[in-house]
């Protein structure tokens, strides 16, 4: 997540914010032994610290809910593009759309490009947008080999799709356009010389 006062524990953890307390604590100690301080091949102090606070909120459950509730706040506007009326009309929001959903799908593989998928359903929630209205825009995408399916059933960006996202200046930007508008383009009108 990107807010400096919510560090986001489950990716510290590499865990699922759907993780059970069993999970929280075989992954907790695993991770533990490679960046406990003591290490000397892989010991990351900072790290560790980062984890046993990760761990002590995820591991009780009063804690846990708190953070939770922050979590999905934070989530919730982190990749919020558009409303609903918006999703539902014009090209302007189809393109919009795209945008969106590379941009994710690129912020997903460069934080992880072994696992770089993300299900349609965290899609649906990260843009705010129902799956109906995405099934046109996942296909058009997959069919220009910008984003695929993974073995694990999950959506990613592909090289295509990064280098068409680097192309347009990266995640998110304002310039960012998947499709032109379908207007002719103004020429520009000489400037005229004053006498």
């Amino acid at each position: 997540m990107a807010d400096l006062e919510t560090p986001d524990h489950y990716e510290l953890l590499q865990i699922s914010p759907r993780a059970d307390l069993e999970t929280i604590q075989r992954v907790f100690r695993h991770l533990a032994k490679r960046y406990h301080p003591d290490n000397p091949e892989t010991g990351d102090a900072v790290r560790f610290e980062q984890l046993v606070e990760a761990f002590k909120v995820l591991s009780d459950p009063t804690e846990r809910a708190k953070y939770d509730i922050r979590y999905a706040q934070l989530n919730a506007t982190r990749w919020k593009v558009f409303d609903q009326e918006t999703a539902r009309s014009d090209v302007s929001a189809d393109r919009s759309l795209r945008t969106a959903l590379l941009s994710i799908l690129y912020a997903a593989c460069r934080n992880d490009a072994s696992k770089p998928g993300i299900g349609e359903m965290d899609l649906e929630r990260l843009l705010n947008c129902p799956q109906e209205h995405m099934q046109f825009h996942v296909w058009y995408l997959k069919e220009n080999g910008l984003i695929r399916r993974t073995d694990s059933g999950t959506l990613a960006i592909t090289a295509s799709g990064v280098d068409l996202v680097l192309e347009m200046g990266g995640p998110a930007r304002g310039g960012m356009h998947l499709l032109d508008s379908g207007e002719p383009k103004a020429e520009p009108t000489p400037k005229s010389k004053s006498a």
